[in-house]
């Protein structure tokens, strides 16, 4: 049911957030006239009783607004994601009922590269590993002993807002690196960062020291890195994923590592997120997940 156009008023407007969010959020709706409901954790059941005579959503990463959802919420008008992707919102049923899909490409473009940045880092010279031991009594360097970036090859694959930033950030640290975006190679474009090379995805992979995955979580982009493509890497390389859960095979990277020929990755994103307890990258050192 396509929801009414009439303009409402802020005290006669129902706004549902449905992931935590700062309290600077819900300050700025009020100082609006606005009187946000905050209901976090809802399972898609609980969400299809909660939207009924729901204006407008606000959601993060957690929230999933499924048709069911959507379809249940017959006066909704807006979902508004506080992030940049928006590949957890049925934007086909949103598009099909009058909803609005709205993101903030730029709120957490330097957050995010920095984080994968650190990452970089955090992997290359085993840092989570090294606190972890001498927490527990171990004051010995053996097994940590790590890579340096400089002169090493990053693979930036996506070279949108936060892949530009973490291309930047690597150049200023001395790393050679390149890049494969297939929207960019698509159009015939130029790479939009200097002294940065375009690659083709396979010929990116066999060359990086490490790669860094930045793009959504599409049907194209479902199991980018798969078994085929991580046997692709350089020997020895490490991956970098602060982007999205899903667009690695995490039981392809779990046997890579198992092989030796990936020395390690660092996962801000996993498929499933809580993960199990039984995992394949759980427990091991040579994985760092945050």
């Amino acid at each position: 049911m396509t929801p009414s156009t009439q303009r409402l008023a802020p005290a006669e407007t129902r706004i549902l957030i449905c992931d935590d969010l700062s309290s600077v959020a819900v300050d700025t709706f009020r100082s609006r006239g606005f009187e946000p409901e905050v209901r976090t954790g809802m399972t898609e059941d609980e969400l299809v009783d909660a939207v009924p005579g729901v204006h407008a959503m606000v959601i993060r990463s957690a929230t999933k607004v499924t048709r069911r959802v959507i379809e249940a919420a017959d006066e909704l008008r807006v979902v508004g994601r506080a992030g940049v992707g928006i590949d957890n919102v049925d934007r086909q049923a949103a598009t099909e009922n009058g909803v609005v899909v709205m993101n903030t490409p730029l709120g957490n473009t330097v957050t995010t590269a920095e984080l994968a940045i650190s990452l970089l880092c955090s992997l290359s010279r085993h840092i989570p590993r090294a606190d972890r031991l001498t927490r527990g009594g171990t004051w010995k360097k053996k097994g940590l002993m790590g890579t340096e970036l400089t002169g090493k090859t990053l693979g930036v694959i996506g070279l949108g807002r936060i892949g530009q930033v973490v291309a930047r950030r690597a150049i200023g640290l001395e790393m050679n690196v390149i890049a494969h975006d297939p929207y960019i190679t698509a159009s015939g474009g130029d790479s939009p960062v200097d002294s940065v090379e375009l690659l083709e995805l396979d010929e990116l992979l066999t060359q990086a020291d490490f790669v860094s995955l930045h793009v959504p979580l599409l049907d194209t982009t479902r199991n980018l890195l798969s078994a085929e493509k991580l046997a692709l890497m350089k020997p020895g390389a490490r991956l970098i994923n602060a982007a999205r859960g899903g667009l690695v095979d995490e039981a392809a990277l779990a046997a890579a590592l198992d092989e030796g020929r990936l020395a390690g990755a660092a996962l801000d994103v996993l498929a499933e997120e809580p993960p199990s307890d039984d995992h394949p990258l759980m427990g091991r050192d040579d994985v760092i997940i945050t």
